[in-house]
């Protein structure tokens, strides 16, 4: 299977180690969920993914790309959503989004159509035409969302994509992830809302204290936990999740 993403060796310190010798993979066409505590390092750990913090020491490969020697050419198959929406108030949502794909060079007749496209998937096609600086935090995550999807990237990095989301706006969003990753596309996300990550994610990382604790299916995750016959055990993910993070640093060794 094609890896999507490869991170050997990942450092990185602030005013203390954020992220220490973090390891992880991403296949493509899974939707990878990378959970932890506050403070784990999860957003650290996308945002030099992501290109957007230099990483101390380490390596990053997307696609195949080295992200650190060719950021140019990783950044243009790959997209960030942060948790708090980074748009422009003065713009409408079409005029965001045909400025986004200018960026990237899409072309302005198939960037107007795949405006439309998401404009009409997440609900906002009849404020389209509408200053974004009236808009709530939920529409405004849509907005940035679409932002992030008008360039087709091969990569998804959604950080807390259902902040601020109601309901039915958070089934829309869930429903365009997975019809995304259906489709052949990757996606990682970090989430607050295990039950999320334990229904859609087709493999799940546990970071705490900038280490990766464990990685693999709910079931192989179980089973770390359970010992023999833990596979079973019906465990939910939030009984897996506390107990790998309740003694950070004690279960390292990552699972398939």
């Amino acid at each position: 299977m094609t890896e999507a993403l490869i991170v050997r060796g990942l450092d990185k310190t602030f005013s203390k180690p954020a992220v220490t010798d973090l390891n992880l993979t991403v296949r493509a066409g899974e939707l990878y969920a990378l959970l932890g505590p506050n403070g784990a390092g999860k957003t650290t750990t996308l945002r030099m993914v992501a290109g957007l913090t230099k990483p101390d020491r380490g390596e990053i490969s997307i696609f195949g790309i080295d992200a650190r020697a060719e950021p140019a050419a990783a950044k243009a198959i790959t997209a960030w959503a942060p948790d708090e929406a980074m748009i422009y108030d003065k713009l409408t949502p079409l005029e965001y989004l045909e400025f986004v794909a200018g960026l990237w060079n899409v072309e302005p007749r198939a960037a107007k159509a795949r405006a439309d496209e998401l404009l009409a998937k997440l609900g906002l096609a009849s404020e389209a035409r509408r200053r974004c600086e009236g808009f709530s935090r939920g529409m405004k995550q849509k907005v940035a969302l679409a932002g992030a999807l008008i360039h087709d990237p091969r990569l998804l990095i959604l950080d807390e994509p259902l902040t601020g989301l109601d309901a039915a706006a958070a089934r829309l969003v869930k429903d365009m992830l997975q019809e995304r990753v259906d489709a052949g596309g990757t996606v990682i996300l970090t989430t607050h809302i295990l039950e999320v990550a334990e229904r859609m994610a087709d493999r799940i990382g546990i970071i705490a204290g900038g280490r990766l604790l464990a990685e693999g299916t709910l079931d192989a995750l179980r089973a770390q936990v359970g010992g023999e016959g833990g596979e079973a055990d019906g465990s939910t993910l939030e009984d897996v999740f506390l107990q790998l993070t309740a003694e950070p640093g004690g279960l390292v060794e990552a699972v398939a």
